[in-house]
């Protein structure tokens, strides 16, 4: 099996291809990581004596950004912010990436895979870093719910296709 440093090298190798041509569509993860995490207990130690169960806000964001012709660092924000009516539980707020290699594919396939397939793959990763963050912070584990990063896709994809047709048809940026 090659490891992570010879799948990059093949991925950018324009010669590469176990059928001895590459033309073989080649989607995949090459590695995963913490690029940033931010922790905030702004309360302690006064909120380890409340009693109210903090109502808590998680947000997301997926982002992609080509590092060159065929690796792209996918990114997965999640913000989460615990509040009670005493104020702040505690904040995390994580940027987990990914590195996904992919060669040969449409560019909607790309796109599809960049912010949907790849996604759902590092989520399980997230999830971890985000529920060990909160246990450190000296708060029982959160684990988030699991998301269905493919349906939120069809949906951002439906609803831009509906609004380039009630602006009359003609795809976004174009006059």
């Amino acid at each position: 099996m090659a490891d992570e440093g010879d799948i990059l090298t093949d991925l950018n190798d324009p010669a590469a291809g176990a059928n001895g041509a590459d033309n073989q569509p080649t989607a995949g993860l090459i590695t995963q990581y913490v690029k940033d995490l931010s922790v905030e207990n702004p309360n302690a130690p006064d909120v380890y004596q409340w009693q109210d169960q903090p109502q808590i806000d998680v947000q997301f964001n997926i982002g992609a950004d080509q590092v060159n012709e065929n690796v792209h660092e996918v990114t997965l924000k999640v913000n989460l912010d615990a509040k009670t009516e005493q104020g702040s539980a505690y904040l995390v707020e994580l940027s987990y990436c990914g590195l996904v290699g992919v060669r040969n594919l449409p560019e909607d396939q790309t796109h599809a895979f960049l912010f949907a397939e790849a996604p759902r793959m590092l989520f399980p990763f997230a999830r971890r870093v985000v529920a060990d963050a909160v246990r450190d912070a000296g708060f029982p584990p959160l684990m988030m719910d699991p998301i269905d990063f493919n349906g939120l896709y069809l949906q951002q994809l439906a609803r831009k296709q509906q609004e380039e047709a009630a602006a009359g048809g003609a795809p976004a940026g174009e006059a």
